[in-house]
């Protein structure tokens, strides 16, 4: 059997790695189809190469658009790669326009879909992934639940259950995996570990494409600061930096520490090590549940409201992925 694997984002390679290394140990045929939808390919490859995994074999080097223009291009890049190399399934995970596109133009030249991470569910429809997590969910052959929830989410749908297998999630596998390897990782540099820190990642539409909301969240993280005297870092995204700059919104405080995107096992490294963690972002609400360090969940809802991710540690306050915190970040969360 050959295997596509269809990717875009760093976040859709970290949860793919343990299933590449399955195959890879397995001796099985697969290649890479990398859409180039995350700006930097560059800090990519660091990815790959830092997690000991085989280069892509296609790049369509999609970049930024629109929503249609992005997946458009997707699609047609990955349909005559797909003709040409003749895969048996093609696997897809998660929820962007890269995985859309792939599941989209597997199906329609009769490829068996595989989607990894299916049943997520928001059920906020103004969220561009949750259009792209249904409609994938609904063209696949093969729908991997992390969860029994999300299975649960997956039949109230309608789909047949004999496509569903829970599975658990790949995050888990990527992060104990890799942990070890973090460790050895030099984070010192510029932080004041002495004091401890909070880590922040912000880059999805509904934050950063609003001008007040982006304002209000960097006011809010500058109160929280001041407040638990802390310095948050924040390795950003460049599409929250590029709205940084298009709305002036200014950082007013030298404790809120802005720096360039870090390689995976960097990021963990400052993930396991921080106090706190603020995020929007879906992967590191699982990371700082595995990790065991509280999280804050910087957006209205969440596709990952469930606590079966980390049945270890379901029942502890201010662990994970929960929306527990003091007054001032639940305040912070509610004004953002």
């Amino acid at each position: 059997m050959r295997t596509a694997i269809v990717l875009g984002t760093r976040p859709e390679l970290i949860k793919m790695s343990p299933v590449m290394r399955q195959l890879q140990s397995r001796n099985m045929d697969f290649f890479v189809i990398h859409t180039g939808q995350h700006y930097s390919y560059n800090m990519d490859m660091l990815f790959f190469e830092e997690l000991g995994l085989p280069e892509p074999r296609f790049n369509l080097k999609v970049g930024s658009g629109t929503h249609g223009e992005e997946t458009g291009k997707m699609i047609m890049g990955i349909e005559k790669i797909l003709v040409q190399e003749k895969p048996d399934i093609v696997l897809v995970e998660g929820d962007t326009n890269s995985v859309l596109a792939g599941a989209l133009a597997a199906s329609k030249i009769l490829l068996k879909v595989g989607h990894v991470e299916a049943g997520l569910r928001s059920y906020d429809r103004t969220m561009p992934e949750e259009i792209n997590r249904v409609l994938t969910d609904h063209i696949s052959d093969y729908l991997f639940a992390p969860t029994e929830v999300a299975k649960t989410n997956l039949l109230k749908e309608g789909i047949d259950e004999r496509r569903i297998y829970v599975t658990g999630n790949t995050i888990v596998d990527a992060v104990y995996g890799n942990l070890q390897l973090a460790k050895d990782k030099d984070i010192s540099s510029g932080l004041h570990q002495d004091k401890g820190y909070f880590l922040v990642t912000l880059h999805r539409q509904e934050n950063v494409d609003n001008p007040e909301r982006l304002r209000n969240i960097v006011r809010g993280l500058e109160h929280v600061s001041a407040k638990f005297g802390k310095e948050i870092v924040c390795p950003l995204h460049p599409r929250t930096i590029k709205r940084l700059q298009q709305y002036s919104v200014q950082i007013e405080t030298e404790n809120l520490r802005i720096i360039d995107p870090v390689g995976y096992l960097t990021f963990l490294k400052l993930e396991s090590q921080a106090e706190l963690i603020l995020t929007d972002s879906g992967g590191v609400q699982e990371e700082a549940c595995i990790l065991k360090v509280p999280c804050v969940t910087l957006r209205h809802n969440t596709e990952r409201p469930d606590r079966e991710a980390c049945p270890e540690h379901r029942d502890e306050p201010g662990s994970g992925a929960h929306r527990w915190a003091p007054a001032e970040l639940h305040a912070l969360g509610h004004k953002a």
